[in-house]
């Protein structure tokens, strides 16, 4: 699917904010930063009241984001109003897909879903609690309007519904880096190799997520092996930052800080990709 050619020619820096965090306006100058700042394709959270695998810091966006008004139209209309040119990923929870209703066909469920998302220029879905066994209705409906979906891989997922999952994603694979929650952390699991190698057949790319928050952490996920990386709380982090009424912090202010943020992150992808490269030559 079309996901995939962010990954053709170098590693893929993948952010996550929620939309609308901490307010309409602010959340669309966010987003645009960060795509100055190398964003490749941007994961772009629609907030559910319920965000059970998130940690304290997007628990937290979720709402901010919730308590601005946002709901799953006004999320649609987010999209339509950002002025971006890389991918955009949905990343929500199955009980908005379920129940979502298309304003105008008056459908519901996961085909007036996928039917309004792919009319705003969304280009996949990550939903962080749809079992692989569960997962047809949405696959059919991403196959008739052109988006891809993506599975998260956890650490603990073998067997039967690690062949599903395979069976039904496309445009990337998300690689949990460690067990738990959401959240950035000072170091690299170690269980980022071993999970990357339970996945190394399949024919879409790796990206690498939870708990990365420097360039060194990027590198270090690329040079073993990563096709590209998830940067969600480092992020969100920056966010909550410029929302604290205790920390003033200008809005320009927060913009570039998000900005510098990801060209650090991106860069040590590349550099991860480089280091890959320079061993694979020895």
């Amino acid at each position: 699917m079309a996901l995939e050619r962010v990954f053709a020619d170098e590693p893929a820096f993948i952010p996550y904010v929620a939309a609308g965090d901490p307010t309409y306006e602010e959340s669309l100058e966010y987003v645009e930063a960060l795509e100055r700042g190398g964003a490749d394709v941007i994961e772009l959270g629609l907030p559910f009241s319920e965000p059970i695998a998130e940690g304290s810091t997007i628990q937290e966006a979720v709402v901010r984001s919730l308590e601005a008004g946002m709901t799953p139209e006004r999320y649609f209309e987010f999209v339509e109003d950002l002025d971006v040119d890389v991918p955009l990923v949905c990343m929500t929870y199955y009980n908005l897909v379920a129940q979502y209703t298309h304003p105008e066909t008056g459908e519901r469920g996961p085909r007036a879903f996928a039917e309004r998302a792919a009319e705003v220029g969304i280009e996949g879905f990550v939903v962080v609690d749809l079992p692989a066994e569960e997962a047809g209705p949405l696959r059919e409906a991403c196959d008739e309007f052109g988006l891809d979906l993506v599975f998260i891989i956890a650490p603990t997922t073998r067997g039967e519904r690690l062949d599903q999952m395979r069976e039904h994603v496309s445009g990337y694979v998300y690689v949990q880096a460690r067990l738990g929650v959401t959240g950035a952390r000072e170091d690299v699991s170690d269980q980022t190799e071993e999970s990357l190698a339970r996945v190394d057949d399949w024919d879409v790319p790796k990206a690498v997520g939870f708990g990365i928050k420097t360039g060194e952490h990027a590198e270090r996920i690329v040079s073993a092996g990563a096709d590209g990386i998830i940067v969600g709380s480092a992020l969100v982090d920056i966010i909550a930052d410029g929302a604290d009424p205790d920390v003033d912090q200008p809005f320009a202010e927060t913009a570039q800080r998000l900005e510098s943020k990801a060209r650090e992150l991106k860069e040590g992808a590349l550099a991860g990709a480089e280091a890959r490269a320079a061993e694979q030559s020895d």
